[in-house]
């Protein structure tokens, strides 16, 4: 018993340290968080809203950021999103007809585009992408989808807690 003991005390700490706040990133790079603010906002404009969330919510899924994936699912249930494509958005390869063939490609550049490391963004999946999305579209998607990660990646490095939407604030 004294070794499991050992091992949830030195567990504990680690926890905490963990929880503990974060650099502050609006306030600390003010013009930054602006600039990153500005590109969501650009990104966003002329998107169907129910496609802008997907894309959100599959990307935070990929780098597992909890703040923004609870973010973005309630904006897309008070959007009317329903539960049975939320509940499907991480697997939408097995559930295709819960989403649109555009839907889909923009998944699949979401993926593509997130684990970029990975395998870069392929051919097909983007040729898929262009198929369904106008020139302007496209690029409104792909900022979309750097925009989101940036968010993930800020949201994930400061250890920002899921359940508290600090735009509420």
């Amino acid at each position: 018993m004294t070794n499991n003991t050992a091992v949830a005390e030195t567990a504990a700490p680690a926890a905490s340290a963990a929880q503990a706040p974060r650099l502050n990133f609006a306030k600390a790079a003010p013009k930054v968080f602006k600039a990153v603010i500005g590109l969501d906002a650009a990104a966003r404009d002329g998107l169907d809203p129910a496609l802008v969330e997907l894309i959100q919510i599959r990307a935070s899924h990929l780098n597992g950021c909890a703040y923004c994936l609870h973010m973005h699912t309630n904006d897309a249930r008070k959007a009317g999103e329903s539960e049975d494509r939320l509940h499907m958005v991480a697997v939408w390869r097995e559930a295709r007809n819960f989403f649109t063939a555009k839907e889909q490609a923009a998944l699949a550049l979401t993926d593509a585009v997130t684990r970029l490391a990975d395998a870069g963004v392929p051919d097909a999946v983007y040729a898929e992408a262009a198929a369904h999305f106008d020139e302007t579209e496209l690029a409104q998607v792909l900022s979309l989808i750097f925009a989101i990660n940036t968010w993930n990646r800020i949201a994930l490095a400061t250890a920002k807690v899921a359940g508290t939407d600090e735009r509420q604030g």
